[in-house]
C-alpha cells in the first residue's frame, strides 16, 4: 500500500472501530460489549505469552542447527503486532490480532514478504555443538603437581586437620 494512503487509514480505522462498537453494543448491549473488549485483552495477553515462548524455542533450535531463524524472527514480530492489536480496544483490531496468532496466517504473510525482506545479522554465528568437558592443556612450566598429603593442598579434608571438606 502506498504511503500516501496512510493518513486516510489512520483516520478511517478509529471511525470504523467506533462504528463497530455502536453496532455490537446495539445488538448485545453495552455491558456485554465492554466485557468482550476486556476479554479480548486477557486472551491476547495469554496468547502472546504462549506463542512468544514457543517461537523463541523454535528460533533457538534453528540457531543451534546453524541456520538463521528468519521465519521465526518474522513470526515473532507478527506475534508482537498481534499482541498490540489485541490490547488496543476495538473489534476490528481484535479480529486482525487474532488472525495474526494463527500460524497459517503468519506463514502466508511470511511467504508474501520473503522475497521483499532480508533478515540480516551482523555477526550471527551458530553456537558450537556441545562436545563434552573442556580440556585446557598447559605447558609444564605453568603448573606443578602436589601430593594430596601436601599441607598446602586445597584438597585436604577435615580428617587431615585442614578444616576443609572434600566433595
Amino acid at each position: 500500500m502506498p504511503l500516501r494512503f496512510l493518513p486516510l487509514l489512520l483516520l478511517a480505522l478509529p471511525l470504523a472501530e467506533i462504528g463497530m462498537f455502536i453496532w455490537v453494543g446495539g445488538h448485545i448491549g453495552v455491558g456485554w460489549t465492554l466485557l468482550l473488549v476486556v476479554a479480548s485483552v486477557v486472551v491476547g495477553l495469554a496468547l502472546l505469552k504462549r506463542q512468544t515462548l514457543s517461537t523463541l524455542r523454535r528460533a533457538r533450535a534453528e540457531a543451534r542447527a546453524g541456520r538463521m531463524p528468519e521465519r521465526e524472527i518474522v513470526h515473532g514480530a507478527l506475534i508482537a503486532l498481534a499482541g498490540v492489536l489485541l490490547v488496543i480496544p476495538g473489534f476490528l483490531s481484535d479480529i486482525a490480532g487474532l488472525l495474526l496468532f494463527l500460524p497459517p496466517v503468519r506463514d502466508l504473510i511470511w511467504r508474501g514478504l520473503r522475497s521483499r525482506v532480508v533478515v540480516r545479522s551482523s555477526g550471527f554465528r551458530a553456537p558450537e555443538p556441545q562436545r563434552g568437558p573442556e580440556i585446557i592443556e598447559l605447558p609444564a612450566a605453568d603448573f606443578e603437581r602436589r601430593d594430596l598429603g601436601d599441607p598446602r593442598s586445597p584438597w585436604r579434608g577435615p580428617e587431615d586437620g585442614s578444616g576443609m571438606t572434600r566433595h
